[in-house]
């Protein structure tokens, strides 16, 4: 499997892996989602939260390198994040519309790029202002991982309120090779 692939298997396992945290999410009481539970960010929804804004970060310094494609345009339109810990929604059905929208722009863009595109050096600066230089393919693999790394906090979380996301493992997505 060649690095583009790749990048298109992440993205649709993040929406797909989306969907199901949010269903999840959705079929508990909004006093369930906002209870803070000791987590990184709180409750379920600031975690949620906090990914969305994440995501929101990184796709708009990834729109420097792709400013001509129209997959990540979507972003003008659209809050820029200036903490990590931002609220962007503080109800459930704000952010699953909002998250669906980037999880749109996510497998267009993904679907875009090259491996060429991987190998471009990315200049951006943290949200503390530290400038970085990152090759494009090392930052959409941190990129994917920190939706991996925060959405298994969220199932652990759903998990504790009664509810089972259900199968979560990559490998669900990736083809037999018959």
């Amino acid at each position: 499997m060649n690095d583009c692939k790749q990048v298109i298997l992440l993205a649709a396992y993040n929406a797909w892996m989306n969907t199901k945290v949010f269903e999840a999410a959705s079929r508990l009481p909004h006093e369930e989602v906002v209870q803070d539970r000791g987590a990184f960010f709180g409750s379920i929804l600031g975690t949620l939260n906090h990914i969305a804004v994440a995501d929101t970060i990184w796709l708009r310094r990834f729109s420097i390198l792709s400013a001509e494609q129209a997959a990540l345009k979507p972003l003008d339109d659209m809050p820029i994040p200036t903490a990590l810990n931002t609220v962007l929604f503080s109800e459930l059905a704000g952010l699953i519309a909002y998250r669906k929208r980037l999880d749109g722009m996510i497998n267009a863009w993904a679907a875009t790029l090259t491996d060429a595109d991987l190998s471009r050096e990315l200049r951006y600066a943290s949200l503390k202002g530290i400038a970085s230089n990152k090759r494009l393919g090392a930052a959409l693999m941190h990129f994917f991982n920190h939706q991996t790394h925060h959405r298994g906090q969220a199932t652990t979380l759903l998990h504790q309120a009664g509810q089972d996301v259900g199968i979560t493992d990559l490998i669900a997505l990736i083809s037999d090779t018959d």
